[in-house]
């Protein structure tokens, strides 16, 4: 089923925009609804320098967590130890589809980590690399339920991981990050 097309709502946004910019802000509502998810959102980030943040977000309503950072920040190193989803993305492993972060298991996610830092009760961990490097990690999620992610759904990030990395790799390469040297400038 992996070669199914894009839904309308999702071809349509590749097909309206050419700039990354515009391409991913137009793809996370596009995709929350299509996924019939509560927030949909983009991390993105430079593998060489390690620097990222929360670049897209879309919610379904004022009651979802925000979640971005206008600034770019560098990853902390122990980040990985914390988070095993994290680690598994940076490993390039496949990505990851969580039916319910308080029955998952341990080696998989951190419960606590992710009730602290995002709230959702079941997300997807699609991982977005390209020659073993971690550009970003896209998250569709939902928040009041767990959710079982249907062939579709799974189909969908499928084909948007090999669509959206080179939009993200182009996005990462014009942005305004920072290097160690600037931040140690501070």
């Amino acid at each position: 089923m992996t070669d199914l097309a894009l839904p309308v709502a999702i071809q349509s946004v590749f097909d309206q925009h050419s700039e990354p910019d515009a391409i991913l802000s137009n793809l996370m509502p596009a995709l929350g609804e299509v996924l019939q998810c509560d927030r949909c959102f983009l991390y993105s980030r430079n593998p060489e320098t390690k620097f990222g943040r929360v670049s897209h977000c879309w919610r379904r309503n004022q009651d979802i967590p925000e979640i971005g950072d206008p600034d770019w920040k560098l990853e902390p190193a122990g980040l990985p130890d914390e988070d095993p989803m994290f680690a598994a993305a940076l490993r390039t492993a496949p990505s990851i589809y969580v039916e319910d972060v308080e029955t998952a298991d341990p080696k998989v996610l951190n419960k606590e980590f992710e009730r602290q830092n995002f709230g959702h009760r079941a997300l997807i961990h699609a991982h977005l690399s390209q020659d073993g490097q971690l550009w970003g990690i896209l998250q569709p999620c939902v928040f009041s339920e767990q959710r079982t992610w249907s062939e579709r759904d799974r189909a969908i990030i499928t084909q948007l991981e090999s669509k959206l990395v080179p939009v993200l790799i182009d996005y990462v390469k014009k942005a305004p990050i920072p290097t160690i040297s600037d931040v140690a400038a501070f």
